[in-house]
This record gives C-alpha cells, sequence and structure tokens, in this order.
C-alpha cells in the first residue's frame, strides 16, 4: 500500500493537519491502494494563499530555469515508466498497456511544455498607421495570468494533470491542482517528481479532498485568475456561474460520432473504431459513441464490428494479455447498465455485450436504439457503442451533428472530396479522417463546441489561455 503522509496541506510535506482521509481504491477488487489526506475548506484557503506567494516566484524565475525543470520533469518520468504506469493502472480503470502510453503522453506533455516555454513571443505594432501615431514605437507581449486553478478528472489522472501544470508552469505561473478524490496518486506523484527536477515547493501544490468542500474555495478565490476544468458538463456550468471576472478553461462531456462511407477501408475502420469505443473501458471523452454506416456496407461492417467486440479480453488490468479492465467504479458500470437495459427497453437491439460483473462491464454493441433515447444524445462514458445504417452522407452528417456535444468526430472514405465535405459540415471541434474521433496527440488544440466545451487545450493553445497580452507604447521624442 502506498504511503501518503498524515499531514499535508498545500502538496506533500507541507504540514497542514487533517483528520480526515481519503480511500483510494482498486477499483478491480476493491483493495485499498493508500489513503490520503482530505483537505478542508480551510486547508484549500491556505492552499490559495501560499500560492498566490508562488505565483510571484513563477513570474520571477527566467525561462531557462522554467525549461530546465520541465525537461528534467521529463526525464525523470520516463526513467519511472513501470512505476508511473503500475499507478496509474491500479488508481484507476486503465490496463498497464494502457497506462504505459498514458505515461508516454505525459512525457510528451511536460516536454513539448519546455520547448514551448522559449516560445511565448509579442509582435511589434505599427502606431503610425494611424493619424497622429506618428513617432511611436511599441507593441505587445504576453505575461502570466498569475494562479491557475485545475481541477482534474480520474480518467487519464497523470496526462490530463501534466496537460495543466506543464503549459502553467512554462507560461511563469502558479498552479493548484484539486485532482479526482478517486485518483489522486498520479498527480502526487508528478508533484514528487518536480521537486525533484527543481520546482520551488509554491509553484506547484496537490490539494487532495472532496469537491464539495474545497472546490468552491478554489473557483471563487479572488487570487485565483484563471480556471482549468475537465469534467462534466453540470458541473462546469456550476463553475461558470459562480467563478466571476476570471478567465475559464473547460473541456467538458461529448457523445463522438464516426461517419463510415461506403468507400471506406472497412477492416481499417472497424480496427480504430473498436479501439476508440473501448479503450479505457470507455471512459475517454473522446470515445466512439455512435457510429453511422451507409447502408451498403452497413451489413459487413456490423459483422466485422461485433466480431472484434466479442474478441476483447476483459479482466485483470495488470496482465499484459487484458485488453478492457473495470469501470472506475461498481456504481458507474450499474449506470451503464442502467442505460442499455433502457435502450434495450425503448426497442434497441443487444449485439453483444451487456453483462455486469462488479465493477466490469463487458463491451456492449447496440443497434435499432431508438431517435431520442438517453444513449443517443447523452455521453455514456462507458464501454458501448450504437451503430446506425444511413442512406448515405448526407443523413450521416445531419444525425452527427443532433446532439448538445462536439469534441471531436471520425470520418471514413478514400474520397478527398467527401472528406473535405464533412470536415466543414461537422459541428466539432476537430474531425479525424480515416481515424477514429478519440486520435490525439498532445501539441495540437483540443477542445470542443457547443456543451464540449470553452477554450483549446494542447501546450501551446493553454499557454495562450494561461497569459495576458500586454500592450506597450514609447512617444518618442519629436
Amino acid at each position: 500500500m502506498w504511503t501518503i503522509h498524515d499531514k499535508m496541506g498545500f502538496s506533500p510535506g507541507h504540514s497542514v493537519e487533517c483528520k480526515n482521509r481519503i480511500e483510494v481504491r482498486d477499483p478491480q477488487d476493491d483493495s485499498l491502494i493508500a489513503t490520503v489526506p482530505a483537505v478542508t475548506a480551510e486547508g484549500m484557503q491556505k492552499a490559495v494563499d501560499r500560492a498566490a506567494e508562488g505565483a510571484k516566484i513563477a513570474a520571477e524565475t527566467p525561462v531557462h530555469q522554467r525549461i530546465s525543470v520541465l525537461y528534467g520533469t521529463a526525464d525523470r518520468i520516463a526513467s519511472r515508466r513501470e512505476e508511473f504506469a503500475t499507478l496509474i493502472a491500479r488508481e484507476g480503470s486503465k490496463t498497464i498497456r494502457e497506462a504505459r502510453k498514458e505515461v508516454d503522453r505525459a512525457v510528451e506533455t511536460i516536454r513539448i511544455s519546455g520547448e514551448e516555454a522559449r516560445r511565448i513571443q509579442g509582435e511589434t505594432i505599427s502606431f503610425d498607421q494611424m493619424p497622429g501615431g506618428e513617432n511611436r514605437l511599441g507593441g505587445f507581449y504576453r505575461f502570466p495570468v498569475g494562479l491557475v486553478g485545475a481541477i482534474t478528472p480520474f480518467n487519464d489522472p497523470l496526462n490530463l494533470v501534466a496537460h495543466k501544470v506543464g503549459p502553467a508552469v512554462a507560461s511563469g505561473n502558479a498552479v493548484i491542482v484539486k485532482p479526482a478524490s478517486v485518483t489522486p496518486l498520479s498527480a502526487l506523484k508528478l508533484w514528487e517528481v518536480m521537486q525533484e527536477a527543481g520546482l520551488p515547493a509554491s509553484v506547484f501544490s496537490v490539494v487532495p479532498g472532496r469537491g464539495t468542500e474545497v472546490g468552491d474555495i478554489l473557483v471563487q478565490h479572488r487570487s485565483v485568475r484563471m480556471l482549468s476544468f475537465t469534467g462534466g458538463v453540470d458541473a462546469g456550468r456550476e463553475i461558470v456561474r459562480k467563478a466571476g471576472v476570471k478567465k475559464v478553461s473547460m473541456e467538458l462531456g461529448s457523445n463522438c460520432p464516426a461517419i463510415v462511407l461506403d468507400d471506406a477501408d472497412l477492416s481499417s475502420a472497424v480496427e480504430s473504431c473498436i479501439s476508440g469505443a473501448f479503450w479505457a473501458a470507455g471512459q475517454n471523452c473522446l470515445k466512439v459513441q455512435r457510429i453511422y454506416i451507409e447502408d451498403s456496407c452497413y451489413p459487413d461492417f456490423l459483422e466485422q464490428f461485433v466480431f472484434c467486440a466479442q474478441q476483447y479480453r476483459v479482466g485483470n488490468k495488470l496482465s499484459e494479455e487484458t485488453d478492457m479492465g473495470p469501470l472506475i467504479t461498481r456504481r458507474e458500470a450499474e449506470r451503464v447498465d442502467r442505460w442499455v437495459k433502457e435502450a434495450i427497453k425503448e426497442g434497441a437491439t443487444l449485439c453483444c455485450g451487456g453483462k455486469l460483473d462488479g465493477a466490469y462491464y463487458t463491451p456492449t454493441v447496440l443497434t435499432d436504439v431508438p431517435e431520442g433515447s438517453r444513449l443517443e444524445r447523452e455521453e455514456v462514458f462507458g464501454p458501448v457503442v450504437c451503430l446506425y445504417p444511413v442512406r448515405d452522407a448526407e443523413e450521416a452528417v445531419q444525425r452527427a451533428n443532433r446532439t448538445d456535444f462536439g469534441l471531436q468526430a471520425g470520418v471514413f472514405t478514400r474520397d478527398l472530396d467527401k472528406a473535405f465535405n464533412l470536415v466543414q459540415r461537422l459541428d466539432v471541434g476537430g474531425v479525424m479522417v480515416n481515424d477514429s474521433s478519440d486520435y490525439r496527440i498532445d501539441a495540437m488544440p483540443f477542445g470542443g463546441v457547443k456543451q464540449s466545451g470553452l477554450g483549446r487545450e494542447g501546450v501551446r493553445f493553454a499557454i495562450g489561455e494561461m497569459t495576458e497580452t500586454k500592450v506597450v507604447c514609447f512617444r518618442l521624442g519629436s
């Protein structure tokens, strides 16, 4: 069992008495992995006060030192890859193979942050473009917002923290991370590694605690100048309502579609969509939830897809042979089961899966899901995918857009004209052509439209969100 300091407030080693504890349990068998302090509202208040002082240190830290810390952090994570991967797999839902990929992506995210730190630049402005602007010289530069509050989810407990901490440190901000209560260990381990790499302790804080107790302090505190949130739509709306006048970046829910046209490489489309639907037990904001397939190739696609879903190996997360582990809690698995049974009662056909065993839920494929069903409208966040035959690309794009979400979409076709038409018409933040909706690299701008969020992540773009613009103009002597 992992050991975490009994006294903790701002991050390990900075003492504030915490009488209550949060149990971190392995969702696979409910075994206890660790307990961490449950920081109170008072503790979060002290954490913010301390981090506000840390923001001054961060802003005064030379860029070359920020780069050194970030590169040193990336190197240390890479050298301890298996340790981090095992921790991710134990506290969350990912298999060990999936966890290793998350570690590799976190290393990339932190390294890119170091690279982008040297590229935070401004521009000159021609003030004499307007009459009366003669004899003036200047431009603008970017400066850190100060203190960033980051609230992170359970499904990527290391890399989604890195996507907030890396850009914040690169741009000269302090950052407080409030990790998901069920998966705080990866964030705490990242804190330890960043201290080893030389980051001042007050610049980055991890504050485990229950959101209902500490969330409002972080969201509403005047010293917190920006909030970066990844999570559900309802929580996002509450944060926006409570935040007041400060910058807000949000990556919220989704219900990602894929469109398969009749000229697509079906084997490649099936392979991509299977991975996109069932990666991390479907607990992925980019997961493929709806697939629209042209009538002429629908029977072949359905047969291949169901066959591949039935081959998925569900079991022990730490086994190299396992393809999919449990959901994050038994309660979440039971919710997914209720949604599936509800759809079946409404007329959907269960092609495979639909079996509940503790926190495990087998890869599930549904057809004939009625229009307006919850599975068509909302984010299931589990290993369930719905297949629909469509007449043509026109029907596919209309149905794909028929949700309140718009994160990413996948399009499968060999016809560039058709692909480009769909790219323009899909109401999403990203379209992956001949890839499923869950394809992402950590350098690209990432975010959605409609209820899927505000702003963009991806290191360079997050740095833009975490900095402000200051104009400087010198009036020269005449």
